[in-house]
């Protein structure tokens, strides 16, 4: 790793990054404060939910109700909010890091300078994956505070589950990141890198969606990584978060490696 460009692009990029940790724990917070209010009328919520389709209650990881706050939460805040925000993160910052500075010739300018290719994927890599832990830390710091504040009978609050959660998320940013990653290492047009990334993250997301709406394409959550992320089967201890997560990692872990190898060997436009 080159730390001097480590450290300059962390300043270059942490007021973002701050952004979406910020608006993400923004959120949360305000998930834990409505949900007194929620809880009071779990019930007629819970059996409303019961005479929806089950396809809907699925795509929208909502299918364990509203009994308990972590029930609440991986629907109204995993299952959908932080997803967004942190999935557009996932595809921002890795195409600034890497397809940007190539589209505007920074990044030949960068490598006159005495590193190596490989030290300069790696350090923007890092990067990254400094910026989602910091997303992932705050936001779940935010929410074991904010249940302590706004939840009277925090004694029911199950922090082990809660923090799998943030765990089986972070797999999946870490998972999408790497893909984002890779297109960002392998492209010259930061505008074109962006659009095959976001096409391939939200591709992924709506075809999770479709694939749980209907039983009858079902087949497609074998083309999508979002598979493997099921907040509401989480926090009820029906998923197989080991695996999964093992998964997810794996597939972030081949995506930065071959990112950097690709990099390395890659022309660059002078």
């Amino acid at each position: 790793m080159n730390f001097s460009l480590y450290k300059q692009m962390m300043k270059v990029n942490i007021k973002g990054m701050f952004n979406y940790a910020i608006g993400a724990a923004f959120y949360m917070i305000l998930m834990v404060w409505v949900y007194p209010s929620i809880a009071k009328t779990a019930k007629p919520l819970n059996d409303m939910l019961k005479v929806m389709p089950a396809g809907m209650t699925r795509a929208f990881n909502m299918q364990s109700g509203f009994g308990s706050f972590e029930t609440y939460i991986s629907g109204e805040f995993y299952g959908l909010l932080f997803t967004l925000i942190v999935s557009i993160f996932c595809v921002m910052i890795p195409i600034q890091l890497i397809a940007k500075l190539v589209d505007q010739g920074s990044m030949a300018y960068l490598l006159t300078t005495p590193t190596t290719r490989g030290k300069v994927a790696f350090t923007q890599a890092s990067v990254f994956l400094s910026g989602l832990i910091l997303i992932s830390a705050i936001t779940t710091v935010c929410g074991i505070i904010g249940v302590h504040i706004f939840i009277d009978d925090s004694s029911s609050f199950h922090v082990n589950r809660f923090i799998q959660l943030n765990v089986a998320a972070f797999a999946l940013f870490f998972a999408l990141g790497g893909i984002s990653f890779l297109i960002s290492s392998l492209s010259n047009d930061e505008k074109k890198a962006l659009g095959i990334s976001g096409g391939i993250i939200f591709g992924f997301y709506s075809l999770d969606i479709i694939g749980k709406i209907s039983e009858k394409v079902d087949w497609i959550k074998h083309f999508t990584i979002f598979t493997l992320y099921s907040p509401s089967e989480i926090v009820v201890g029906k998923a197989d978060l080991t695996n999964d997560c093992a998964i997810l990692f794996f597939i972030g872990i081949v995506a930065f490696v071959v990112s950097i190898l690709a990099f390395r060997k890659r022309d660059l436009p002078l």
